[in-house]
């Protein structure tokens, strides 16, 4: 019996970097844009290139066991080199793949990643099986007789599921964290909140969650300084919005800025775990894995679980590939024993 399971999408990720991209920002009076470019009409040459096995489902999935949970996985593919690349892949990764979905009909999916010189990237994906996720597909007993379930954010026609998923899970004592996509969050917050109220854990980024709250951070102005504040007040409001339930314990990262999280007492703030950037990709999946992971491990300390969190997502970004840096709690609580003053700040409600 698996003690995690984890739901989301799998794909075959291609990596490209190529020395010609150029990152060209747009500005407005309201707004500010950047946009990767190439030289158009031009043949333009690749300067480095690598194949790896992504998607939320998979990346939590061996994030999970890295972190020495006894872990199984759900998602779907087709039947394909991709997907046969996919099953490789996990040979010897010590997770339990009998609740994976295969169909013959679909395609497994596929994501280029175009790399910029700065560590960040543009993704092209085509979701494939991933978007095509069916009730009768899954194997509801998996999650019956699992401890804690993740859901990664599900797309398209997958996204349908949830609501059977998380009320299934809810009945059946089964612990759920919820890694809300923007499918379920253009649905709108009245249907947000019936997924959130079946939720111990909520992670979201800035952008989704000023997209399910319909508050965004205002900037600083003459007379107030937002930013010298250790939480914004929009933050703030996003926060008490997104928390439904007094049980849940609510995550919103933004990227290079740190992450918060909100218990409905306090308030807390982790900056980002210095270290060098190849690519940003699959740092979300282990930030809001690991933080999962870290609050069983450090018997609930929403504190010392952001610090783990932004340890390991650290070590992600670091490497060329969304699993490639992933680190062990032995490995995690050596960096957090030999940085003590690396902790979050805390603001009482």
């Amino acid at each position: 019996m698996s003690k995690i399971i984890t739901i989301g999408s799998a794909t075959m990720d291609v990596f490209v970097e190529c020395e010609d991209a150029n990152i060209v920002s747009v500005s407005t009076k309201n707004n500010r844009s950047e946009f990767m470019s190439y030289p158009y009409g031009s043949k333009v040459e690749i300067s480095d290139f690598d194949t790896q096995v992504g998607g939320g489902g998979i990346n939590t999935a061996v994030n999970f066991a890295n972190l020495g949970f006894s872990t199984g996985a759900i998602f779907k593919v087709g039947d394909d080199i991709y997907s046969e690349g996919i099953f490789e892949y996990f040979k010897d990764k010590n997770v339990d793949l009998s609740s994976v979905i295969q169909d013959k009909k679909d395609s497994t999916g596929f994501s280029i990643i175009l790399t910029s010189f700065e560590g960040d990237r543009t993704v092209l994906a085509h979701r494939g099986a991933n978007a095509h996720i069916k009730k009768s597909e899954i194997n509801f007993d998996a999650i019956k007789n699992a401890k804690f379930l993740y859901i990664a954010p599900l797309n398209g026609d997958s996204n349908k599921v949830l609501d059977d998923i998380v009320y299934f899970a809810k009945e059946n004592d089964t612990f759920v964290c919820v890694n809300a996509g923007s499918t379920g969050i253009k649905k709108g917050f009245n249907y947000l909140k019936k997924i959130l109220e079946f939720a111990q854990i909520v992670v979201l980024n800035k952008e989704e969650a000023s997209l399910a709250t319909g508050i965004c951070l205002r900037p600083d102005t003459r007379d107030e300084k937002f930013s010298q504040q250790l939480i914004h007040p929009d933050l703030k409001a996003m926060f008490n919005k997104l928390k439904v339930a007094e049980y849940q314990v609510i995550v919103i990262t933004d990227g290079s800025n740190g992450a918060y999280a909100y218990n409905g007492k306090q308030y807390f703030y982790c900056r980002c775990f210095d270290g060098p950037v190849t690519s940003t990709l699959g740092a979300g999946d282990a930030f809001a894995s690991t933080f999962c992971a870290s609050l069983a491990r450090f018997d609930r300390n929403i504190e010392r679980s952001l610090v783990a969190a932004s340890i390991n997502s650290a070590a992600v970004v670091s490497e060329f590939g969304a699993t490639a840096g992933l680190l062990t709690f032995e490995q995690i609580e050596k960096i957090m024993a030999e940085n003590p003053d690396y902790i979050c700040q805390i603001e009482n409600v």
